[in-house]
């Protein structure tokens, strides 16, 4: 497989295709302007016409081994100033849970760059968006943000032949049923979690979903024939195997689960000393999964070969109930295509950690056309908005951005973020909706996790960029914890009310963005700002200290799990 980092050269001028925003609706197909929305119910599974002017592919290979920014993987959030006050570090960069070894704790402390990374590559967090955001019509804005891009890719993938990546095959507009299965057969399921803290709040511009898909064989019996009653205890499973409470033994683990069927497992899985009838609760981990999977040992914190999930990115949609705009900023996909041992998981983590003391950059295997590969296992490939507004491979320099949190932190779960914060029992399995969610404290905190994420950053965002989060809830710089408190257990008030931006702060974000998926300057930062970024290092000096040590400000108890009894 072919290493971008081994043939790095300049990318050539990326074409800016800045059209007018009326013509580059009409390429992206006005009509889909009245289709269902992504994850509402369909009648049926689609088949969208194939456009043969498309070609989601030639982009990235204009651009193959090209790679500018070898550190790429860093992500601009990792430049921000704290001055000694502010610390959203924590969040990522912890005392880690077994089996993964990545203790990283440390990286609140100092820049521990590369000599490519210390300076700030990614400079669209300096561009002034503002004339931009204003000549743009929120009219415009809103038919942008509610056309499909997605089924048009699916479309031309399927009919191409040779392409030896992963071709999207979920579709959104067959809808998923109550359990949160794709109706449309392809195994993916829906998965309902609690955002992670920061970036990813819909407050900061993007909405979006996660689907899980568990391979082949833990989805039928012995035989090899389909059975959806094992499926589903398989699901059962792997819930509570990642995302069971951490402090608990393997023969301890409560987790609500299902329903699930104990007689077609054929094992007692709610520890009543029976098996039979439907269960909701599973207590203690199960050796080995079950049915076709039976010979696949359960571990914890671990996922097993073949487990694939898919990932989308999505404009905030201010007049969705939940959020998510029918156009696709990002699909993203990764899949566990090895499963090392022990052995060689405890050497990459010592390898990782080793390398970024030594300012080694990362290298990855793989090329755009067939996903970049870390030492964990993991396969991570996506797809990005090009200029006329639909969905081309992400470049080689674009996959790597995705690599840096799904490789190199201390607060994953085997690489991944959703799946371990997903929602218990059956509640979690359905499509992404922060609506009567609350704000509950991470495992082993006595706050919950937003109280504790603004109280130390100071912000409702890394780079303190957020001027709507500052003003409602840090009024006079001071704050107010009683009215974050409305959306924790016991208030009047949920997530969506605490994270979700208002109509205009949402509007503006997605005129912004849509000024960078214009440039096509990806490389340079997706994550867009409303102005100028202030609080944000255009270059590390000497890899200096962030001062929170100094400050007394370095947390090790970042965790993805949260105590759903709090």
């Amino acid at each position: 497989m072919h290493d971008p980092a081994a043939s790095a050269v300049p990318p050539s001028p990326a074409p800016l295709a800045a059209l007018p925003l009326v013509v580059a609706l009409v390429i992206g197909g006005l009509a889909a302007l009245f289709a269902c929305a992504p994850g509402s119910p369909g009648p049926a599974a689609t088949t969208p016409t194939v456009d043969a002017t498309y070609d989601p592919l030639a982009f990235a290979a204009t651009r193959a081994g090209a790679v500018a920014n070898l550190e790429a993987s860093i992500p601009p959030l990792c430049y921000t100033q704290t001055g000694g006050v502010s610390n959203p570090c924590w969040a990522c960069h912890t005392a880690p849970l077994a089996p993964n070894q990545l203790e990283d704790a440390d990286l609140q402390e100092a820049y521990a760059f590369s000599d490519v990374g210390l300076e700030n590559h990614w400079t669209n967090l300096f561009v002034d968006r503002r004339p931009a955001i204003a000549a743009t019509s929120d009219a415009d804005a809103l038919a942008w943000i509610r056309t499909d891009n997605y089924a048009a890719l699916r479309a031309a993938l399927a009919a191409r032949a040779g392409y030896p990546g992963w071709v999207p095959d979920l579709d959104f507009a067959a809808g998923f049923d109550a359990d949160g299965f794709a109706r449309d057969g392809s195994g993916w399921r829906a998965v309902r979690y609690t955002p992670f803290v920061g970036t990813f709040w819909p407050t900061n511009g993007s909405s979006d979903d996660v689907f899980v898909r568990l391979p082949r064989a833990f989805r039928t019996d012995a035989t090899g024939a389909p059975s959806p009653a094992l499926e589903r205890v398989n699901y059962a499973i792997l819930e509570a195997a990642i995302a069971g409470d951490p402090r608990r033994a393997d023969r301890d683990v409560v987790r609500a689960v299902g329903p699930v069927d104990e007689g077609a497992a054929g094992l007692d899985l709610d520890g009543d000393g029976r098996v039979g009838g439907v269960v909701t609760t599973l207590r203690g981990l199960p050796a080995r999964y079950v049915g076709g999977a039976d010979g696949v040992v359960v571990r914890r914190r671990l996922y097993p070969e073949g487990v694939a999930f898919l990932h989308t990115v999505r404009y905030v949609d201010p007049d969705a109930p939940d959020l998510r705009s029918a156009r696709l900023k990002e699909v993203r996909y990764m899949v566990k295509a090895d499963d090392p041992d022990a052995w060689a998981r405890n050497r990459a983590a010592e390898k990782e950690l080793a390398e970024k003391e030594e300012g080694r950059v990362p290298v990855y295997r793989g090329a755009a056309d067939v996903g970049l590969a870390n030492a964990f296992g993991w396969r991570l490939q996506g797809f990005i908005e090009a200029a006329d507004g639909r969905l081309r491979l992400q470049t080689d320099e674009e996959t790597r951005f995705c690599m840096g949190c799904h490789t190199s932190v201390g607060v994953t779960v085997d690489s991944t973020f959703a799946f371990a914060r997903k929602v218990p029992g059956p509640d979690g399995w359905r499509t992404q909706d922060l609506r009567g969610l609350v704000d509950r404290p991470q495992v082993g905190h006595a706050e919950p996790e937003v109280l504790t994420y603004l109280r130390r950053v100071r912000g409702g965002d890394e780079l303190r960029a957020n001027e709507e989060m500052l003003a409602r809830f840090f009024p006079g710089g001071v704050l107010a914890e009683a009215e974050v408190r409305r959306a924790a257990r016991g208030g009047d008030r949920d997530l969506a009310w605490l994270l979700t931006p208002s109509r205009a702060r949402a509007l503006a974000l997605a005129k912004a963005y849509l000024a960078v998926v214009r440039e096509q300057s990806f490389v340079l930062g997706r994550d867009v700002v409303l102005a100028p970024a202030t609080r944000v290092h255009r270059r590390i000096e000497g890899n200096g200290e962030t001062e929170l040590g100094a400050a007394g400000l370095v947390f090790t108890d970042g965790t993805l799990f949260l105590d759903h009894d709090r």
